[in-house]
């Protein structure tokens, strides 16, 4: 284990995307798929892109070609699809974390972006990226609850850091 502070902000990825799946699934009937006036048109979808990122990216760190010439999926994934494979993703990312050396964490890794270009990123910084993309769009997921309406669950750092007890340092 290399960083306390990468795998407690998996830890909170984890926690936040829970709140955000649960609440998204007691929603009305439709309402998670319904056209809202968002970049990806619906909850569903959006979420859909932060899986497709989280396995671009996880493909850029085991080193294999990830096939994908979109950010998103044609279609959304239907939910009980979705959840399940954003809970195993969220796994893994904790899981090789726990398993880096802060030499591996620094490590450089090489890859071409969607939209053309290329990148390059430590492997802690694309860890940082997948946690701070998801925070990002999980934004947009509680703003399209408001269109609903309905109130978004609290997926805050600091509401993380109360309601989840946190090992001793």
């Amino acid at each position: 284990m290399y960083s306390n502070h990468v795998l407690k902000l998996l830890h909170y990825r984890a926690w936040a995307d829970r709140l955000t799946f649960d609440a998204v699934a007691a929603l009305p009937e439709g309402a998670a798929t319904a056209p809202r006036l968002t970049i990806f048109g619906n909850m569903l979808r959006t979420l859909s892109h932060t899986w497709v990122v989280d396995d671009i990216f996880k493909a850029h760190l085991t080193g294999r070609e990830h096939g994908y010439t979109s950010r998103n999926t044609p279609e959304p994934l239907p939910f009980d699809e979705l959840w399940p494979r954003q809970q195993a993703m969220n796994a893994w990312y904790l899981e090789y974390a726990e398993g880096l050396t802060p030499e591996r964490a620094a490590e450089m890794v090489d890859f071409q972006f969607i939209g053309g270009g290329e990148g390059c990123m430590s492997r802690e910084d694309i860890i940082l990226h997948v946690v701070n993309h998801a925070t990002y769009h999980r934004g947009f997921v509680a703003d399209m609850f408001y269109q609903v309406p309905a109130r978004p669950p609290a997926t805050d750092l600091p509401v993380f850091l109360r309601d989840v007890p946190q090992p001793a340092r």
